[in-house]
């Protein structure tokens, strides 16, 4: 398999599974925050958390069909740890400022969340593309 294909083969089921991850990680998120109230960087928190594990669990085993390490994992870990601050971060800036621009608090929460999601995406694909499943 060339590496255009496998990078192409790569891409789409990262996205795939980003999909599958984000309609937990968004899920979790809508849930906490509109029905019991959490506030944006713990409901966001709480969605991240679960929709790291959810996208690491499909990745590892799926996209870069990688045998289970240690060292991958802390790798992982560590990358989730930055992109969860880039993450939850933007996501709570933007919340904010759409709620100040008076949108509806599920448009606010779903906006912010594909910004910071997408931006988070592009890093995790990059490095663990690079780096860490290579």
């Amino acid at each position: 398999m060339s590496t255009r294909s496998s990078l192409q083969t790569q891409a789409g089921k990262f996205i795939i599974s980003g999909v599958i991850s984000a309609v937990v990680d968004l899920g979790l998120t809508w849930i906490l925050q509109i029905f019991f109230g959490v506030g944006p960087v713990l409901a966001r928190s709480v969605g991240f958390i679960f929709g790291t594990i959810t996208a690491y669990l499909i990745n590892r085993r799926w996209t870069f069909q990688a045998a289970p390490s240690t060292r991958r994992f802390l790798m992982v870990a560590a990358l989730y740890t930055i992109t969860y601050f880039v993450n939850v971060g933007l996501h709570a800036v933007l919340y904010r400022l759409f709620s100040g621009w008076e949108w509806n608090d599920s448009l606010a929460i779903v906006v912010a969340f594909v910004i910071a999601q997408g931006t988070a995406t592009v890093i995790n694909f990059i490095v663990q593309r690079v780096f860490i499943f290579r």
